[in-house]
């Protein structure tokens, strides 16, 4: 099937870096996206660790709404439980007309604990109130009608949105999902699309991609919606170069730190467990060797995202998850990469030019007015 190409941007930033500056460039390589014509760009909501370093997906998305033409801006997602949704709907139809039609509203559970703690909520509870959450936002940003509901968290009185949608016939909604049944079956249940994170670090555990889906076709069947995986987005960490061996010369000190920094000291994970008698000069390929991120030349990438479409049965976007391993300068020439000359083989953008070349070569007979140019460039070569 048709597969699109865009970003997932935490955005995560080694600590240690001035924030203002990386801010800046997340907004340069967005608008880059932009020019090498990618179909959207993700913006994760976090508060602590240091390494993600947006709170306020909606002023980047704002921001980016007037430096770009045509990629899609998305949230990545809206944490819900820690925003009343009238204030989630208000936002997201605002953004829907800065855009022109171009937001995507991405909601989930949230699942960082210490972000959970500094807002006082237990971080049991963050699933149960994401469902309770997800219709409301739903008829507060896509409906017609006054709600008046009241939660142990949130009240509505007869709340309706004063603004009109700009996207007709409404705004495109998805729910994350980092590997558990619970959104999958929430996207099935209301026929909503699935942002999936398709490559966990080391020592979490895999993540199987087609059970994913099948959890959202069959709550999808459950409740008499529909679900298509054209609106199914994976998120893997990428980073390619014109050749192997310079990909993983790019990412490999990047790849360590990201490893170590921010998975194994600030979130706490057990980042070795899946990397046992590996010596620490491998875990990059290691890594990629557990299909748990692609580094690799061109044609590596093609190979891992044809895989990949193949083991999950397809789906409709290939998001690289942007883990900054390598220099700003090597990252936008991954995505140049990317764009110019792995995306084709899976848009059929080439494929018309292809195909006249072909044409043109089966069908020489046809032009026997270029044989003396033929001849003469023969006679040259000799």
């Amino acid at each position: 099937m048709h597969t699109g190409f865009g970003a997932f941007l935490s955005p995560l930033h080694a600590p240690g870096q001035d924030p203002h500056l990386t801010i800046r460039r997340d907004l340069q390589l967005v608008e880059h996206l932009d020019e090498l014509n990618f179909d959207e760009c993700w913006f994760g909501e976090h508060h602590s660790l240091s390494w993600p370093t947006v709170g306020a997906p909606e002023t980047m998305i704002a921001a980016l709404a007037e430096r770009t033409r045509q990629i899609k801006l998305a949230n990545g997602v809206v944490t819900l439980p820690f925003h009343h949704p009238f204030h989630v709907a208000t936002r997201a139809i605002m953004l829907d007309h800065l855009t022109r039609g171009r937001y995507i509203l991405g909601v989930g559970p949230g699942a960082t604990p210490n972000d959970a703690h500094m807002l006082g909520l237990d971080l049991g509870e963050l699933k149960r109130m994401a469902r309770e959450a997800i219709p409301t936002v739903m008829e507060l940003v896509n409906g017609e009608e006054r709600i008046s509901e009241k939660t142990d968290w949130y009240t509505l009185q007869d709340a309706k949105m004063q603004l009109p949608r700009y996207s007709k016939p409404g705004i495109e909604i998805a729910v994350s999902s980092v590997g558990t049944p619970n959104s999958p079956q929430i996207a099935g249940k209301y026929g909503l699309g699935l942002l999936s994170f398709g490559a966990p670090p080391p020592g979490w555990p895999a993540v199987d991609l087609a059970r994913q889906w099948s959890y959202a076709e069959e709550s999808a069947e459950e409740h008499g919606q529909t679900v298509d995986r054209r609106n199914w987005r994976i998120a893997v960490p990428l980073h390619i170069a014109e050749t192997r061996e310079e990909a993983f010369q790019d990412a490999r000190e990047g790849f360590g730190r990201w490893l170590h920094g921010y998975w194994g000291e600030a979130v706490g994970a057990d980042v070795l467990g899946g990397l046992d008698g590996v010596p620490e000069s491998r875990h990059l390929e290691a890594t990629v060797e557990q299909g748990r991120a692609v580094v690799g030349s061109v044609e590596d990438a093609v190979e891992a995202i044809r895989n990949l479409q193949e083991t999950t049965g397809g789906f409709g976007t290939f998001l690289t998850y942007v883990v900054n391993w390598a220099s700003f300068e090597k990252v936008k020439r991954s995505f140049e990469l990317l764009a110019t000359e792995v995306a084709p083989r899976f848009t059929g953008s080439a494929d018309r030019g292809l195909e006249s070349v072909r044409w043109s070569t089966e069908n020489r007979a046809l032009f026997p007015h270029t044989e003396p140019l033929r001849t003469r460039l023969a006679a040259n070569a000799r």
